[in-house]
């Protein structure tokens, strides 16, 4: 049995949808980020940055105590490794995998997180800082729509937790100001996830765990601004 800590973000969907496609047995043990729920001092034992996702593996293959993890990337390579699946387990081909994965850790989402922030929280609007995310966005969303012109269904060929890490930071294009029409490759690649039953599945449970999305005054409080108090 997994524990699986989350709130309905595209790190946390990164997760559902590796879950829902590996047919591991999971419970949702919400963190909702929205009312500080993260900052919990239980929850920080095994999730340090205050972020969600995390998992507490039960049953980790070493047959030891139970494996808490945190960081989404980290989370998605591990269950990759605990179940044999969505990785590939050749040297170039699992090497590739995990370029991708770091480079959706270290770009994609970043980026496109700072571009969620700019365009539709920032209190001011800021040109500058609106045009560089936007900008930076559509650079990465042409690299990977490069990468899946020639002619691969996925991100390296079979699919695995690189698309599972991209996906999820892909479904917000349009707030992202990205025109899907502009990348054939990787709309197409988009649809395709789309349509998996297990992404959808993914999907349909998040609507059940946060039904009221809209983000107020008082979420943005406890969600923007943090520094290291919170963390002391």
């Amino acid at each position: 049995m997994i524990d699986f800590y989350y709130w309905t973000t595209p790190n946390g969907h990164k997760v559902t949808l590796f879950l829902e496609e590996a047919g591991l047995e999971y419970r949702i043990q919400s963190v909702n980020i929205s009312k500080g729920e993260q900052f919990d001092p239980e929850y920080l034992k095994f999730a340090p940055n205050n972020r969600i996702p995390a998992i507490m593996d039960h049953a980790p293959t070493d047959g030891g105590s139970a494996i808490g993890m945190f960081e989404s990337g980290a989370i998605l390579l591990y269950l990759a490794d605990k179940t044999g699946q969505f990785i590939p387990q050749d040297l170039r081909g699992r090497n590739e995998c995990l370029q991708w994965l770091f480079w959706q850790m270290g770009g994609l989402g970043p980026i496109a997180g700072q571009n969620h922030h700019f365009v539709q929280y920032a209190p001011v609007q800021l040109p500058y800082a609106v045009e560089r995310y936007v900008k930076e966005t559509s650079r990465l969303y042409g690299v990977l729509n490069k990468h899946l012109s020639d002619g691969r269904d996925f991100i390296c060929g079979a699919y695995s937790i690189a698309d599972m890490a991209c996906y999820p930071w892909v479904v917000p294009h349009e707030k992202q100001r990205q025109d899907m029409a502009q990348f054939p490759a990787l709309a197409a690649w988009f649809e395709r996830i789309k349509n998996r039953p297990a992404t959808q599945k993914a999907y349909a449970i998040a609507k059940t765990v946060n039904t009221a999305l809209a983000v107020d005054e008082t979420t943005k409080a406890i969600l923007i601004g943090q520094d290291a108090t919170q963390v002391r």
